[in-house]
């Protein structure tokens, strides 16, 4: 195998590596799978071609053959000869699947099961990534300008996911990328022959020169910084342009679906389905308001032809005064002030803070949080609403339709018309909104004429999953079908009220949940919702909510939006609730079949969430318990330590016994004396003694013979304390005589010796010295570092034992020494 082929199939794992990214998006393996087939082929292809000395051209077209070759095969159409050769309805098949991807990007949220379109999708990327880093790699031999297509591949999920990347599949790529280098470095190095030393010894060509090992250092360096920095610098991982504002393609899945739990996307498509989760608390309000309308969160008022997404907002701080709608507020408009508490739990994590509409005045919120007057909302670039708690003023305004019907048109070069009256040009939509309109003299009266349309009597009814339409637009199918939910009924009444040539947009926020107490609202992601609204020259925005009533837990219905489904006797007041049993016996018999089973889930948040908030400590308290924990175990060490002292450092009891000797006598003979264990006794309480000095910052020199030792420290450290000198001069000759004689000493009193020598040394200590010694111990530190400095000398030792062996018996050790002779 020549080197070019070895660099080629390196490449070619390269590729694979920094592919790894990948797997936050999907949710299985099959993916990689199918890239390592198809990236196989491709690197098979270049091998082939190179061994026939084909010129670069001829390469590249090699590895799109094979490209094409390992797509045939991995996705068939069923139309293909001999299993993998592709024909003409084979590519037919490969752009039903990339149009197909387009649509599912929208439909699904990651982690995405495994659908053909984006595994096709994936697949097709990673094996175009391989074909360009071979070409780099090999053909040009800039292997450094191979980690660009690399690192495209890398930008795909930081580009949908709303949250970090993890950091393993980075590090994963860039071993990856650090190889291909590496490789690259030796083949150069290589083609010079064999190296030599200064002293003409021969060296091998895969022996680590002392600057290519300081090189891949500061890669390995460079990786982690790479990863660690941003952990430990706020606000590196995620700002307001990663949460607000995903739009089509970009994906943060389905509608209404998280990247991760606890994220609420503000895209109101109009396709897709709407999953199904658990119950999670997310937002507990309270407030005076007797029939509080809708909380906001955030507004979508940029259209596209999929549906409408975000817009970054702009504001001042909410520490500045507001503006006040009750300063000037217009005829027909009733506008009452109230005051609101909320309560975000920590599943809802995003910069948007829930507030409702027209919102005066706030407390306990710091500089961080803007406000946007256009919008209505409240953000950050900085901080987060998870956890938080805070109080505002609001004015709920309620309008009279004859006030409304008065509003006159906004004039066309208003700045709010020509922004919020942007959309698509779908004929069909137009014919639409033009037959609904005909006749209509003020702009109310056709926002009802819109409005009215959304109704069950003309067969739009709600359900979670939606009918797939041939029309190829998401708007149409949706009118043409007339099934789906709350954000493709906001959604669509915004398109046709823009289509008559009315400001309009999208709201995102929360129904009223369940009242826990009186004025207080438990909301969950069951009661995430959307609505249009509608701006009316002089009044503003006004809520319209098309979604059908019924099907909506918590859904408000007011005097200038009634509920078009409701039984003409029932007619609603201002600011009325509308139940989901809207549809009761007053109804009559074909009332509940005429409505949705379905109640609306709301814009579902990430799968797996916890049934009920469980209590959540500070994450303060479980770091300085943690802490003090880390703290303590220096202490609890050198305590246990004294204490196995202690226990070995009794010294047995000499028992002297009357023994009859040979002529009559009487001799006193000495049993009960175990001189091993005398001679322990006396090792275990020096140690203590070198122990205590240690901890009390005491010079030890242990060249000194222990007789020295006591002298000292009688002489200097314990000179005027006679006890305490006789004590350690006790322990000195203890001591030598278990390391030099033949017999230990016995019989004497350690412990109360040791005792005396510790309370003197303590004594004769500052307060700070004292502290330290109880609860750091620097005889601990200090025996953990000296056995740390140990196991990293036996493990250099023993890794480069193994590196030895394995360059010695390395199979890419004699392939490097052939083409050198």
């Amino acid at each position: 195998m020549t080197p070019h082929r070895n660099i080629g199939f390196v490449a070619a794992a390269a590729t694979l590596l920094a592919a790894a990214p990948l797997s936050a998006i999907f949710e299985r393996w099959t993916w990689l799978i199918q890239a390592a087939v198809v990236v196989a082929v491709v690197a098979g292809s270049a091998a082939l071609s190179r061994l026939g000395r084909m010129p670069l051209w001829g390469q590249v077209l090699a590895m799109l053959a094979g490209l094409t070759l390992g797509l045939t095969w991995v996705f068939p159409g069923g139309t293909e000869l001999l299993a993998f050769v592709p024909t003409p309805a084979t590519f037919g098949h490969f752009g039903d699947l990339l149009q197909t991807s387009l649509q599912d990007m929208r439909s699904y949220g990651v982690k995405v099961p495994d659908v053909d379109s984006l595994l096709f999708l994936a697949v097709l990327g990673i094996g175009a990534v391989a074909v360009v880093v071979d070409v780099l790699a090999v053909g040009l031999r800039r292997p450094a300008l191979a980690g660009l297509p690399m690192l495209a591949i890398y930008s795909v999920p930081v580009a949908v996911y709303v949250d970090s990347v993890p950091a393993t599949p980075f590090v994963v790529g860039a071993a990856g990328y650090l190889w291909l280098l590496v490789t690259d470095n030796v083949d150069r190095v290589r083609r010079f022959g064999r190296r030599f030393t200064g002293e003409g010894r021969d060296v091998d060509v895969w022996e680590a020169s002392p600057l290519a090992a300081a090189g891949r250092r500061l890669a390995v360096v460079g990786v982690i910084v790479a990863v660690a920095l941003p952990l430990a610098v706020p606000g590196m991982t995620g700002g307001l342009l990663n949460n607000v504002g995903a739009g089509p393609g970009e994906g943060n899945g389905r509608p209404g679906q998280g990247g991760s739990s606890g994220r609420v996307d503000l895209f109101a498509a109009l396709s897709g389905q709407l999953n199904q989760s658990e119950v999670i608390d997310l937002v507990k309000v309270s407030t005076n308001e007797t029939t509080p309308f809708y909380l906001r969160l955030g507004v979508v008022d940029d259209l596209r032809p999929s549906g409408f997404q975000a817009r970054v907002p702009t504001g001042r701080p909410i520490t500045r005064p507001l503006p006040d709608p009750g300063e000037r507020a217009p005829r027909g408009v009733d506008q009452q002030r109230y005051r609101a508490t909320v309560e975000v739990t920590r599943n809802l994590n995003m910069p948007l803070m829930p507030v409702y509409a027209e919102p005066v005045k706030t407390d306990d919120l710091n500089g961080n949080w803007l406000y946007d007057p256009n919008q209505q909302v409240v953000f950050s670039n900085r901080d987060n609403a998870r956890g938080k708690s805070y109080s505002f003023d609001y004015v709920r305004s309620t309008f009279s339709p004859a006030a409304l019907r008065a509003a006159p048109s906004l004039p066309s070069d208003s700045p709010v018309m020509r922004q919020q009256t942007e959309r698509p040009s779908v004929p069909a939509v137009e014919e639409l909104v033009a037959e609904l309109v005909k006749g209509k003299s003020n702009d109310y009266d056709k926002v009802r004429a819109i409005y009215d349309y959304f109704s069950v009597e003309n067969g739009f009814t709600y359900s979670l999953s939606t009918r797939n339409g041939s029309s190829g637009e998401d708007i149409t199918d949706f009118l043409a079908t007339k099934v789906g939910y709350c954000q493709q009924y906001a959604a669509a009444m915004a398109w046709l009220v823009r289509a008559a040539g009315i400001p309009a947009r999208v709201a995102v926020g929360f129904t009223n949940g369940s009242r826990a107490d009186s004025g207080t609202y438990v909301l969950t992601n069951r009661n995430l919702h959307a609505w249009t609204e509608v701006n009316f020259s002089g009044i503003g925005w006004v809520p319209f909510d098309a979604t059908p009533a019924a099907a909506v837990a918590g859904s408000v219905r007011s005097a200038w939006a009634p509920d078009i489904d409701a039984p003409e006797e029932a007619t609603p007041s201002t600011g009325s609730t509308s139940a989901p049993d809207a549809a009761g016996p007053s109804a009559g018999p074909n009332e509940a079949d005429r409505l949705d089973k379905d109640t609306d889930q709301g814009l579902t948040l990430n799968q797996g969430g916890p049934a009920e908030e469980s209590p959540v400590w500070p994450w303060w308290l479980a770091g300085a318990l943690a802490l003090l924990a880390l703290l303590a175990v220096p202490a609890l060490r050198r305590s246990a330590l004294r204490r196995r002292r202690r226990v070995r450092a009794v010294t047995p009891a000499a028992t002297a016994l009357p023994v009859p000797g040979q002529r009559g006598e009487t001799r006193q003979v000495v049993v009960g004396v175990d001189a091993e264990a005398a001679r322990a006794d006396a090792h275990a309480a020096w140690d203590e003694l070198l122990d205590t000095l240690v901890d009390f910052h005491v010079r030890v020199d242990r060249t000194e013979t222990p007789r020295a030792t006591a002298e000292r420290l009688a002489r200097e450290a314990l000179a005027e304390r006679g006890d305490a000198a006789t004590g350690v001069r006790l322990l000195g000759r203890a001591e030598e005589r278990a390391r030099y004689a033949r017999d230990p000493l016995t019989d004497a009193e350690l412990q109360p010796a040791l005792r005396m020598v510790r309370g003197a040394l303590a004594a004769g200590a500052d307060r700070r010295t004292r502290l330290l010694a109880a609860l750091l111990p620097p005889s601990v530190l200090q025996r953990w570092r000296t056995g740390l400095a140990e196991r990293s000398a036996r493990v250099v030792t023993t890794s480069g034992e193994v590196r030895q062996r394995m360059t010695r018996w390395s199979p890419r050790r004699l392939l490097a020494g052939r083409p050198a002779r």
